[in-house]
């Protein structure tokens, strides 16, 4: 049986790609296999309620990114689910780095203000803003350095070097934290976020996907500001993205959605609320990979992006048995039922059991 490529148009040229399942007929029997273009930048939504296989299907595409050349994937792993990527270097090369941390310089001067909880048009967002711009040390002392030498009042000052100090103490910005460089390998950096705030766990996407873009950008275009070249392209994986679309990191994910296709990153966004995402996330998404759901807010916002070519609605369609998916795939322009593939390395999001917990007495 020929496999069909999503994401990948008819006549384009062969490039690198990698297996998500298989085609599911309407009689339920397994049909073609089913693969994922790999070759070109893509933005891809995975979206389905809890236990339907959103986490599960985003490493099977991190696992298919990890064997594949020319490509650098990084998973952010807001819930520790992903460790198993890196269980078995044999099967899909990967690493965990347990407690990431980015350089204070990989986010943008812009975006500082809202990482200390200050409206940029105030005087300590301001002040915050300035000092990331001003800083030449690209770390928080330099920025605080840059704070006491301002012209300001004392209370602005003050504020400023306390919310500065604040984000010091999330422990995940450090002058030698993760770039561009360290993030554009060909093994599947899984960043464990699992045992960091929502403001903490925000810098550390918003650092990390403002490095792949301006990495990419660099190797793209040599006059670009950034910090150093990525001759891969990226594909940058986020479970639970609603909590950083609703955060920080919205500004730099919504970059590589909206203009991440020329230098060449990927992203692709996993939720159980596609209702919560930005209209852009779902719009942007030229792959939507959908499992079930029956949340009234979460269907309406995928009926509300469904494309003019899908001859069913996409709520008729949707599949109900775990494991399988809906496929609405905008290059091709075609609508597809796959039954997502077996990982081959250990997931790490199903459900614990009571059944399975020892019940017996403690003896001395």
């Amino acid at each position: 049986m020929q496999t069909e490529v999503l994401g990948r148009g008819s006549g384009e040229p062969s490039g690198p790609t990698g297996r998500l399942g298989h085609h599911r007929s309407r009689d339920g029997s397994r049909g073609a296999p089913v693969d994922v273009d790999l070759d070109r930048p893509h933005a891809a939504l995975v979206v389905g309620k809890r236990g339907y296989g959103k986490s599960y299907t985003l490493g099977v595409l991190a696992e298919a990114t990890a064997r594949a050349d020319g490509v650098a994937p990084v998973v952010i792993d807001p819930m520790g689910v992903f460790r198993g990527l890196a269980a078995d270097g044999d099967a899909v090369p990967g690493r965990v780095v347990a407690e990431p941390t980015v350089r204070a310089d990989a986010v943008p001067p812009r975006r500082w203000p809202a990482i200390v909880g200050s409206e940029p048009d105030s005087p300590v967002g301001a002040l915050v803003w300035h000092a990331a711009a001003e800083s030449d040390t690209g770390t928080l002392a330099g920025m605080r350095a840059v704070v006491e030498d301002a012209d300001a009042t004392s209370a602005v000052e003050r504020a400023a070097t306390n919310r500065l100090r604040r984000a010091a103490g999330w422990g995940v910005f450090d002058p030698d934290g993760l770039g561009a460089r360290e993030l554009g390998g060909s093994e599947a950096t899984v960043l464990d976020c699992s045992g960091l705030g929502d403001a903490a766990s925000n810098a550390v996407v918003a650092g990390v996907a403002a490095a792949l873009y301006a990495g990419r950008a660099r190797a793209f275009d040599p006059t670009a500001v950034g910090s150093g070249p990525i001759e891969r392209l990226p594909w940058l994986f986020v479970d639970e993205a609603h909590v950083f679309f609703e955060g920080v990191a919205c500004g730099p994910l919504r970059a590589i959605l909206t203009r991440g296709r020329a230098p060449g990153v990927s992203l692709v966004t996993a939720t159980q609320r596609p209702s919560a995402l930005p209209d852009v996330a779902v719009s942007q998404s030229d792959l939507r990979i959908v499992h079930r759901l029956t949340a009234g807010p979460d269907v309406r916002a995928l009926a509300a992006a469904e494309p003019a070519y899908v001859d069913r609605a996409v709520t008729e369609a949707m599949p109900t048995a775990p494991g399988e998916a809906l496929v609405v795939d905008d290059t091709a322009e075609s609508v597809r039922t796959v039954a997502v593939r077996e990982r081959d390395t250990p997931h790490g999001g199903d459900s614990p059991r009571a059944s399975a917990v020892d019940a017996s007495p403690a003896t001395s």
